[in-house]
């Protein structure tokens, strides 16, 4: 059991690997703003903090993955129908400078709704589930939720209900395409997921 779930924590630790070799995202937060008060804002908000748990808040977000995000949204690697749209007038310069900006903003804290979550969210997140091979979720992505640069999107303060659909978009192979991510999901339960969840948007 401790191999298999060493084996998990490798693979983990090889796909950062190669996604740190990407060249960081560059670009001009103020031409990127320009582009959020006409286009963004309306879902994500002005400062990158949204208001709905159906959008994400973008604040704080590494800028390389905001990118690679932006870039798949426009190719229809990652499959949404209104950011398929949104992305599509993007140029290269666009989505670079998007990233920048919304990763110079600062993230609004949040609480968890469902208190009785955070014990299940709490042990998922920081130790995993041995039982069906679930890595902690911070070992990739912080104990505090901010990611590591340039390999794994920052967590902290995002919406319960929009870190859900992810983790259950992850496991149904839908809109997001993500090896890793998958099998991990693939082995949580619905209750982990919701719990999870909860823990992650009280992490700061």
């Amino acid at each position: 059991m401790r191999r298999k779930m060493l084996l998990a924590m490798a693979t983990l630790t090889l796909a950062g690997s190669a996604l740190a070799a990407a060249p960081a995202a560059k670009g001009d937060p103020a031409k990127g703003k320009q582009i959020v008060d006409t286009v963004c804002a309306a879902c994500h908000g002005a400062d990158g903090n949204s208001v709905a748990a159906a959008n994400p808040s973008l604040a704080g977000q590494n800028p390389q993955y905001l990118y690679s995000q932006l870039k798949a949204f426009k190719s229809g690697e990652r499959k949404n129908p209104t950011m398929f749209g949104m992305s599509a007038g993007l140029s290269d310069d666009d989505m670079r400078n998007l990233a920048a900006y919304f990763s110079q903003q600062k993230p609004k804290e949040r609480e968890a709704a469902d208190k009785q979550q955070m014990p299940l969210g709490a042990k998922i997140y920081r130790v995993g589930n041995a039982s069906t091979h679930v890595p902690a979720c911070m070992s990739c992505h912080g104990p505090a939720g901010k990611g590591l640069p340039d390999q794994f999107p920052r967590l902290g303060s995002q919406h319960a209900g929009y870190v859900a659909k992810q983790l259950a978009d992850f496991k149904a192979g839908t809109d997001r395409k993500n090896t890793i991510m998958a099998d991990i999901a693939s082995r949580m339960t619905d209750a982990e997921m919701k719990a999870v969840s909860e823990y992650i948007s009280g992490l700061r």
